[in-house]
């Protein structure tokens, strides 16, 4: 090969220069390298591929597959506020930011203090339902002012709220930063509103706490009226059953359905006070019935024995007042009438009271058939104390000639047993003590001067025995009152 043939086939050679190599376009779509002299298509020869380094091929391809990706994160900051808010705005950025926080802090201000609110209403209806007194009016009343206290702070917060616009575009600094002063005016406001509030809740503490105390006992307190009214009649059934009809039972317990039904009316209609009250009436009144059914059986049985009793009693009282008229002929016979014309007509009061006596008996013997109850028992009743007061007037007249006789036979044991109580009682009287207490030493004189008078009525022919015997007694009285009253002044020695 000649030298012509080899400098038509030999490929120019291209000094390396690295900064020719690593330039960059001005633009992505723009040509990746310069032209230069050096290079073959400024010579009029396209550049083969196979003369590019591939670094420059790779290069090319991931610029390519780029460009879709920064037009997708530059499309939404293009559209954002018309395209026009700078990513960077200075001072109007920092006061925009800043009126945003108040404003954030201000919104959270405002809804701790309407959930405190909705709470402390929920506690003022609590204590309404319950206490009528006047703290609890007063505390509706300070809770309203404290409502209107809240709803002026609420108003300026959304004043302030309403009046500015913080995402506004081209939002100025000086509206930024009057915006954020309102705010935080407005949760001030707030603060001090919610400190208001706590501070009422406080006092509210007693008056929450007894009208809780009371709703608890609310609910138990009406289980209890329900099961008592059950239990009362479960009983009063039994008691039917075993053939007792109990009729005046049955009306009362008929009587307590209308407080039923207004216990299953509820608080809500009546009033917590009014239904708790009502609950522990019915309570009462059921557990009474209750227990009257169950001892009905027991009580008819009781009648029963009673009206055989006192019959018997009758009777024997019937003897007795027989014997009372042989007992005043010995008195009249051997004693002065002062001894006994007090008993003259026992006789004749004992026959009448016995007459009354079996009277009621068969009043009480029908009201007992007609299971009249109360009325069976108030006849025996009466037909007990009948009874009584003929057999203390046939007694007293026996009892009178025994102690005649006594005293009669031997009057000095009543006046020995006297004068001992009379010296006992001067004893205690100067016990510790050089002189004795008028108060005590005059009733203690007169006892001894009206016991000589009483001895006295012994002598003569025909003596009072029965106005000695009662002389006696009387002092003997006087004496015990005497020694009860030192021991009381000495403290019970």
């Amino acid at each position: 090969m000649t030298a012509r043939e080899r400098d038509v086939t030999a490929t120019p050679s291209r000094p390396y220069s690295p900064f020719a190599r690593r330039a960059r376009p001005a633009h992505p779509l723009a040509t990746r390298r310069a032209l230069s002299p050096e290079r073959p298509e400024q010579a009029g020869q396209p550049e083969r591929p196979e003369h590019r380094p591939r670094s420059y091929v790779a290069r090319d391809v991931l610029t390519l597959v780029a460009l879709p990706l920064l037009a997708a994160l530059a499309l939404p900051a293009a559209f954002a506020g018309g395209g026009t808010r700078r990513w960077f705005g200075g001072r109007s950025e920092g006061q925009r930011a800043e009126a945003q926080a108040a404003k954030d802090a201000a919104a959270a201000a405002f809804y701790e203090l309407d959930t405190a609110q909705r709470d402390l209403r929920i506690s003022i209806e609590t204590i309404t339902a319950v206490d009528a007194s006047p703290a609890a009016r007063r505390a509706v009343s300070d809770f309203e002012a404290l409502g209107r206290r809240i709803d002026e702070a609420s108003q300026k917060y959304i004043t302030a709220v309403d009046a500015h616009d913080l995402d506004r575009d081209e939002l100025e600094a000086s509206v930024a930063a009057r915006a954020r002063a309102e705010l935080v005016a407005a949760k001030d406001e707030l603060d001090r509103a919610k400190a208001e509030l706590d501070r009422f809740e406080q006092s509210l503490g007693p008056l929450l706490g007894k009208a809780e105390t009371q709703l608890a006992r609310l609910a138990p307190a009406v289980e209890r009226a329900r099961q008592a009214l059950l239990a009362a009649s479960n009983a009063l059934d039994s008691v039917r059953q075993s053939g007792l009809r109990a009729d005046d039972l049955a009306a009362r317990l008929a009587a307590l359905g209308p407080e039923l039904t207004k216990l299953n009316q509820g608080a809500g209609q009546h009033g917590v006070p009014e239904t708790l009250e009502r609950a522990e009436r019915v309570s009462r009144e059921a557990a009474a019935v209750r227990s009257e059914a169950e001892r009905l059986p027991e009580r008819a049985a009781e009648i029963d024995h009673r009206l055989v009793s006192l019959r018997t009693r009758a009777q024997a009282l019937t003897t007795r007042s027989g014997q009372v008229e042989p007992v005043l002929s010995e008195l009249r016979r051997r004693f002065s009438a002062a001894c006994w014309q007090d008993l003259q007509h026992v006789p004749e009061q004992a026959a009448e009271n016995v007459r009354q006596a079996e009277a009621k008996l068969k009043e009480a013997r029908t009201a007992r058939e007609a299971q009249r109850w109360p009325d069976a028992a108030s006849l025996l009743a009466t037909v007990r104390a009948l009874l009584n007061s003929t057999d203390e007037a046939v007694s007293a007249a026996g009892d009178r000639l025994r102690r005649l006789n006594a005293v009669q036979k031997d009057p000095q044991q009543e006046i020995d047993r006297t004068r001992f109580a009379i010296r006992d009682a001067q004893r205690l009287a100067m016990a510790g003590r050089t002189t004795p207490d008028p108060r005590q030493a005059g009733p203690l004189d007169d006892s001894v001067a009206r016991l000589d008078r009483a001895v006295a009525t012994l002598e003569g022919r025909h003596p009072d025995y029965w106005h000695f015997l009662t002389e006696t007694e009387a002092v003997r009285r006087t004496v015990a009152g005497v020694v009860a009253q030192i021991r009381e002044q000495r403290g019970g020695v």
